[in-house]
């Protein structure tokens, strides 16, 4: 959640207050609230703690949601699970992107702008893609365009496929009479390896790029203690203080990846990327680049082990994969739900929704829609409308690294049930403690 978008720089003593207001106004508070709409039969609130103490998707609760009707209004915001409402959500120019308390007015609003200043660079916070609106976010995002280009991501294919199999190389180096932990040895080096390259990061820092991405993992998710909002601030900061260097590093030196270009770009006016929208992007690139990414394959390798028919279907029909891919993105994708505000009265699916009011958006359960996919739980690589997905969000905050998650999750995905046909999973497996990122923290297999 939100509060607040000012930033600076220099510090004051009452600074070592501000993290605790932000604790406090983001997640203590609002946990406290939810807990208790949670016990007085809000679905809304009830979805929230679900999602906070199961690794399970709440299917159940998602119906129920979707049953209400197409625009449901909770104590704290309308919810919805229909997918053309999603859509209508995540492209109506009334709301914009991000959650803020009080609409950044009144007294908790000012006290969240206070807060906010000394907040580190983030997913949700502004000049962040993710949570800024036009005319920076068209401005941002068509710089980010020229570089990140579908082209570009298409010239990447036959790398990532050298990456995989070198991965699968060391897997198969290692001893055969116990298991592997798929996340560590694949699904996370796979695609911060391709992100790396991308954007210039040297060998030596891949691993450090993999632990702030996990440790500011957690920083979408709402309700966190104290200990683990101070450790996801931590690593957000010692992730800027990283991105700093590295970006001077590439005006110094600019090489053929794509930040090298990022820092010289400029737009029609001559204009390019300040220093903090620099800093923002290329660390939600990285950070997006990889983390949803792990989440895909690990879902994507979980799937396709137990459906054993539909691994087999795609051994005898391979133009399936990229099919298979957009259905694991359905059935079981990285990204749980988003959160808009409204901006000026409006109707949204023939309700009326206020100025200020928050429209939380179930991506996770529009993907189960059954107006739209039939029989929805049904994991099925042949799937003629699979693509239809809302898991990389949609409107103009579609997600710029789609083109590249499904080339990589389809060449990742392939290339290791090629090289292990018999692989079999192991009992272990843990999902990872995130609300919002839904992937597994590890996947033991024997690789056979």
């Amino acid at each position: 959640m939100l509060i607040g978008t000012a930033r600076r720089t220099t510090p004051r003593p009452t600074d070592r207050l501000r993290p605790l207001v932000r604790w406090g106004l983001n997640h203590a508070l609002p946990k406290r609230v939810i807990g208790g709409a949670a016990r007085k039969g809000d679905l809304h609130a009830q979805l929230i703690v679900a999602t906070s103490t199961s690794s399970d998707v709440p299917l159940e609760i998602f119906e129920r949601i979707r049953a209400e009707g197409p625009l449901q209004r909770s104590q704290f915001a309308f919810v919805t699970a229909h997918l053309p409402v999603v859509r209508e959500v995540l492209g109506s120019p009334d709301v914009r992107a991000g959650v803020e308390i009080g609409n950044g007015a009144g007294p908790l609003g000012r006290l969240g702008a206070w807060a906010a200043e000394t907040t580190p660079i983030g997913p949700l916070t502004p000049p962040s893609l993710l949570v800024t609106e036009a005319p920076d976010h068209t401005r941002m995002r068509k710089l980010v365009t020229r570089v990140f280009t579908v082209k570009a991501v298409q010239g990447l294919r036959e790398r990532t496929e050298q990456i995989a199999d070198d991965l699968l190389d060391s897997l198969a180096d290692l001893p055969s009479d116990s298991p592997v932990d798929l996340i560590s040895t694949y699904c996370a080096l796979l695609p911060v390896t391709v992100i790396a390259e991308i954007l210039g990061v040297p060998e030596a820092d891949r691993g450090k790029v993999l632990e702030f991405g996990t440790g500011a993992a957690p920083s979408l998710d709402l309700g966190l203690s104290w200990r683990q909002f101070r450790d996801v601030e931590a690593a957000l900061s010692r992730f800027e203080a990283w991105l700093t260097d590295h970006i001077e590093l590439k005006r110094r030196e600019p090489g053929d990846d794509l930040l090298s270009k990022l820092v010289t770009a400029r737009d029609d006016d001559g204009l390019a990327l300040t220093d903090a929208e620099l800093k923002a992007t290329a660390g939600l690139v990285l950070a997006a680049g990889f983390e949803t990414t792990v989440n895909l394959l690990g879902n994507g390798i979980a799937l396709l082990h137990d459906h054993p028919e539909q691994l087999a279907l795609l051994r005898r029909e391979p133009q399936h994969w990229s099919t298979a891919v957009d259905e694991v993105l359905r059935l079981d994708p990285p990204v749980l739900l988003t959160g808009r505000t409204v901006v000026r009265d409006t109707e949204i699916a023939g309700v009326a929704v206020p100025r200020g009011a928050v429209v939380t958006t179930l991506l996770a359960g529009a993907n189960l829609d059954p107006d739209v996919f039939e029989d929805p739980l049904t994991f099925d690589v042949t799937r003629a409308n699979a693509a239809e997905h809302v898991s990389f969000s949609g409107g103009r905050h579609f997600c710029l690294g789609a083109a590249l998650a499904r080339m990589e999750g389809e060449v990742g995905l392939r290339r290791l049930f090629d090289r292990y046909p018999d692989l079999r999973l192991e009992p272990g497996a843990e999902r990872r403690e995130t609300r919002i990122l839904r992937g597994f923290a590890n996947l033991p297999a024997t690789l056979g």
